[in-house]
């Protein structure tokens, strides 16, 4: 995929636009920015269709934000370790006001969470509040590593219709 566009929302958090071939579905992927370094890398061997956003974001607002915007087909977030589930999550309620001088306000409760059925996502289950927030807005998610990050794209792509 070629990266087509960098920039910086209101809240603080840098997302960068991969697009593929013509056709296809918009995908994001979702990753804090300890874990953000290789991900431009691997969307840009990424083989397929469509649309990549990446979001590197602190705290779930700007994700939820993102995920309204561009309606995709799949989140991917980066994680320490690849889960295929989490429990319900809740965060501490809190006013965020450090973020360019936009005030809003964070937390909550976020409902449990399953990779979607045939992606092989593994059997580790484990809490991930990014994976959770995706699932409040009924968005398919899996938690994958930035080392994993293009392999499970691809197949994601590969088990979708017109996906690759």
């Amino acid at each position: 995929m070629q990266h087509t566009r960098t920039w910086t929302d209101i809240y603080g958090s840098a997302h960068a636009s991969f697009e593929g071939r013509a056709g296809g579905h918009p995908w994001l992927v979702a990753a804090p920015a300890e874990l953000a370094a290789d991900l431009p890398a691997a969307l840009a061997a990424v083989d397929g269709k469509g649309s990549v956003e990446l979001i590197v974001h602190d705290g779930l607002t700007p994700l939820l934000a993102a995920l309204k915007d561009v309606t995709p087909r799949g989140v991917l977030v980066i994680g320490r370790q690849a889960l295929a589930s989490g429990p319900e999550v809740t965060v501490p309620e809190g006013l965020i006001s450090d973020a360019g001088g936009v005030e809003y306000a964070e937390g909550g409760t976020f409902p449990a969470w399953t990779a979607p059925a045939g992606l092989k996502a593994g059997r580790r289950k484990g809490q991930n509040a990014a994976a959770s927030a995706a699932a409040s807005l009924d968005v398919p998610v899996t938690v994958t590593t930035a080392a994993t990050l293009q392999q499970v794209l691809e197949s994601w792509m590969d088990a979708t219709p017109h996906g690759r």
